[in-house]
């Protein structure tokens, strides 16, 4: 299978929205988040991708075809570091065949530096996931943080955060 990370065109961003909702709907088991009046999810920052620096937003593809993005910014919620991983989403299909450690390593090549990334300590594949794929990258050089009441998800749930260096 060919793997490709490219970057999202503000003319594509409707695309992007579409399996956004996916990725939000998914991740509702774990927020407890309610649809708005329209049916949707929504992501509040979306349009800054597009209007705001230091925004980044990539498809993951899988032999040619949409396969799920991951989304890059410089607005750290925890500390100060250069980069976070705001989303990252692989579709259902696409999962555990290795796109999503090619496209994480991809990006920790491309954006060198300090970074942080949270995670939903009940969303366990996800947990599963970034302990391998950060664990290898750093060769286990990395901090994971409780983050309490500080950084918590909509349900209440205290973020899990991991810090490292690229």
């Amino acid at each position: 299978m060919e793997f490709e990370l490219v970057p999202v065109k503000e003319e594509e961003k409707e695309i992007l929205r579409n399996l956004m909702e996916k990725y939000l709907y998914e991740f509702s088991q774990y927020e407890l988040c309610d649809v708005n009046a329209l049916g949707l999810y929504g992501y509040s920052y979306f349009d800054c991708y597009w209007t705001e620096e230091n925004r980044w937003a990539f498809f993951l593809k899988a032999d040619g075809r949409l396969a799920g993005f991951a989304m890059v910014n410089d607005y750290p919620e925890a500390g100060k570091t250069d980069y976070c991983m705001s989303e990252f989403f692989v579709m259902h299909k696409y999962r555990r065949c290795g796109l999503g450690k090619w496209a994480v390593f991809r990006l920790f090549d491309e954006f060198k530096g300090t970074w942080q990334l949270k995670r939903h300590p009940k969303n366990l594949p996800s947990v599963g996931f970034w302990d391998h794929v950060i664990g290898e990258y750093t060769g286990g050089n990395f901090r994971l943080e409780s983050m309490g009441g500080e950084i918590a998800y909509p349900d209440g749930t205290p973020g899990d955060v991991f810090f490292f260096s690229t």
